[in-house]
């Protein structure tokens, strides 16, 4: 089996050594000036790499979309990979024949779901960002693809996702995620304005992104498997906390169970 997994990365980085598999990403790849990285670019062939201040790592997956062949593709992050075992270095990390047991298993490999307990998805995210765009989101899934609409309120009233725009996939299923997830938030981007937003904020079809993963599972019933992943490096969880504790109680959005 031909498998890709693109590492997406806007800088040199320690990598996966198993280079069959692994293919590193420079994101943004249009407006990066750090042209000795030898990654593979996300502006060449038909791509969205301008686009990146505002898809994240979704400018990786357009490129692949459009531009790799491959029996399955998958994504993760220099800095957040899927792994074999307990440890959390890239000694750790999937190899293809990890990777081909578990797509056996099932089409699609996703990490394993983030809680939230005393958030749902909605609040959570509503707590954290603009509430404009989830909004709207699914105004254009009610429009557009009605039949997704109940998993949307489903998984916007869940207390756990997937997350951070993970996966493996055999590539019949990949192609079919990426069209259903292009057309919406292409569409989402012609309905919002995000002039005023902060650089941080302004990444928000990234983030919308994430949330839309599992309404596209449960709609189509596609099978998964989890598997464990971990981070390099600090995850600053006490910052994080409170900011997130900021932001929740200074904010006037409350939990929801309908919308």
């Amino acid at each position: 089996m031909d498998i890709k997994i693109l590492v997406a990365a806007h800088k040199e980085f320690p990598m996966p050594t198993e280079k069959s598999l692994y293919l590193p990403v420079l994101v943004g790849a249009t407006k990066n000036y750090k042209t000795g990285i030898k990654y593979q670019r996300d502006d060449e062939g038909k791509n969205i790499s301008q686009k990146n201040p505002n898809y994240n790592e979704l400018t990786a997956v357009y490129w692949a979309w459009k531009n790799l062949e491959a029996d399955a593709i998958g994504l993760v992050h220099y800095r957040r990979l899927f792994n074999k075992s307990r440890k959390r270095d890239l000694n750790g990390v999937l190899n293809k024949d990890n990777i081909e047991s578990l797509l056996n298993e099932a089409p699609i490999v996703l990490p394993k779901r983030r809680n939230y307990y005393i958030e749902t998805n909605y609040s959570h995210y509503v707590h954290a960002h603009h509430e404009e765009p989830l909004n709207e989101t699914r105004k254009i899934i009610a429009e557009k693809h009605p039949t997704y609409l109940n998993a949307f309120d489903n998984v916007m009233n869940r207390r756990s996702a997937h997350m951070f725009n993970m996966f493996i996939m055999k590539k019949s299923k990949f192609d079919q995620y990426a069209s259903w997830l292009f057309d919406i938030l292409f569409e989402l981007e012609k309905r919002i304005d995000t002039t005023n937003y902060s650089v941080q904020e302004a990444r928000v079809y990234g983030y919308i992104s994430e949330l839309l993963m599992d309404v596209w599972i449960e709609t189509t019933g596609a099978k998964f498997i989890e598997q464990s992943y971990f981070q390099i490096g600090k995850k600053h969880m006490a910052k994080k906390l409170y900011f997130f504790l900021k932001r929740k109680f200074s904010s006037s959005s409350t939990d929801v169970t309908h919308f």
